[in-house]
Parts: C-alpha cells; sequence; structure tokens
C-alpha cells in the first residue's frame, strides 16, 4: 500500500498488532511509545520501522513527536489514535480527581493534541485517514470504571466531529470499538474485578464471555487486520463509523 502511518503507542498490545499489520501490507510506519525497552524490540520485529518515545500526557512531547514522525515519513497519509490507559476500576465515590484527570490527559487530551498536529499533513496526502481506538465502553455504562467509558465516550464525539470537518479535505475519519481483547491488560481488569467482587479470576472471565454471543475474546490480530482495512481504498466509502469488533458484546 506505500502509505505513510504514525500510530501512537504501537509497541505492545493491540498497538502492535496494528504496526505489524501496515507493515505487512507494506506500509512505512512510525510508531511512538512510552515504553523503549518496547521500542526497541519492535526494531526486531518490523524491518525499517521509525519510533520515538513520547508521553501522549505531554503536549510538548507530542508537538516534537508529531513533528518527527511527519519528517522521518516525508508525510503523513494514516493516523492511528492507539494510545490509552485503563484507569483504576474503582467506583465513583472512591475514585481521586488525580486519577480521573490522568485517564482524560491520555485519552482524550493527548487523542486531541495529536490530532490536531497532525491533521495539516493529512490534509496534503491524497487520501488522509484517522482512525481512533475507542471501546464498546464508548456505547455502554461500565460500574466501576467511569473514567475510562467518559474518555472512549468523548472520543466517540471527537470521531462524529472530526469526520464532518474533514471530509471536504477527502480525509476519512473511523473508531474502532474492541470489546474484551485477549492480552495482558485484559487479565489485569479481570483480577481487578475479582477484587471488588469477591469472585474468583475465572468466574469473572465467565461472566464476561457470558454477555457476548462468540464465547471468546477478541484476538488483537484481528483489529490490526480491520485498521488496514479502514486505512485502505476498499473502505474509501466508509466516514464517521464506529466499528464494533467484540464477539456481539451486549450490554450486562
Amino acid at each position: 500500500m506505500n502509505q505513510k502511518v504514525l500510530i501512537t503507542a504501537g509497541a505492545s498490545g493491540i498497538g502492535r498488532e496494528i504496526a505489524l499489520a501496515f507493515a505487512t501490507s507494506g506500509a512505512r510506519i512510525c510508531v511512538c511509545d512510552i515504553d523503549s525497552a518496547a521500542l526497541d524490540a519492535l526494531t526486531h520485529e518490523i524491518r525499517n520501522v521509525t519510533t520515538t518515545v513520547c508521553d501522549l500526557s505531554s503536549p510538548s512531547e507530542i508537538e516534537k513527536m508529531v513533528a518527527f514522525a511527519a519528517n522521518s515519513l516525508g508525510g503523513l497519509d494514516v493516523l492511528i489514535n492507539n494510545a490509552g490507559i485503563a484507569g483504576p476500576t474503582l467506583p465513583v465515590e472512591e475514585l481521586s480527581s488525580q486519577d480521573w484527570e490522568r485517564v482524560v490527559q491520555v485519552n482524550l487530551n493527548g487523542t486531541f493534541n495529536v490530532t490536531r498536529l497532525s491533521i495539516p499533513h493529512l490534509k496534503k496526502s491524497p487520501s488522509g485517514v484517522i482512525i481512533i481506538m475507542s471501546s464498546i465502553a464508548g456505547s455502554f455504562g461500565y460500574p466501576n470504571r467511569s473514567s475510562y467509558a467518559t474518555t472512549k465516550w468523548g472520543l466517540t464525539g471527537f470521531t462524529k466531529t472530526l469526520s464532518r470537518e474533514l471530509g471536504e479535505f477527502d480525509i476519512r475519519v473511523n473508531a474502532i470499538a474492541p470489546g474484551a481483547v485477549e492480552g495482558p491488560r485484559m487479565q489485569q481488569v479481570l483480577q481487578a474485578r475479582a477484587r471488588l467482587s469477591g469472585r474468583t479470576v475465572e468466574q469473572e472471565r465467565q461472566l464476561a464471555l457470558s454477555l457476548q454471543s462468540l464465547k471468546r475474546f477478541v484476538d488483537p490480530e484481528d483489529i490490526g487486520a480491520l485498521a488496514v482495512f479502514l486505512a485502505s481504498n476498499a473502505a474509501k466509502s466508509i466516514s464517521g463509523q464506529m466499528l464494533r469488533i467484540d464477539n456481539d458484546r451486549q450490554q450486562a
């Protein structure tokens, strides 16, 4: 595809799978992450990947990172806003303002700052694409996950607004909304739920699966494949959408 792609938080987890998928498609990739060791490991997996350390809670670091990505790639065609943190699993009355603000700073403000700085570069692309990693938590209420759910709802609105603003420049904007994704992060969520509920981690896992039509957690490789599709010409008529990839998760 020969696209120039910037992926935030792309050194591990879902971001890593997205980076691998775009590399397989022939794209040129710049990956930023806060984890320098994970970035180093990624350079051994993906040939000619460009990497840079960036704390997405810092506007000044974001400004330097986007400029570095655009310069190293020679422009931008695709922005993947993957960075986000889960925050504590606690009821609202026990959640500190500092924990709330940290989640908002990374998930909402970080995405906003990366996007606003990338838009001038994307306008120069013949077919610019922005993909925002939201969550099914952007459609449901999630007890004990208020900061995470609130930011994911906000990203849904941000996606819809961007698609209206940028359509005249032929920039497509969509959000991907994963459900429960297999991996270490989901294991941490299940452990936190178990501590609050008094159930075992396995009981929490089975409870989560009981809310889905397909009785397995989402394969992160499938999210990478969906991102590549949305950035491709095959999806040229899709914009302003939140595409759920959740094994048909239902509200509890």
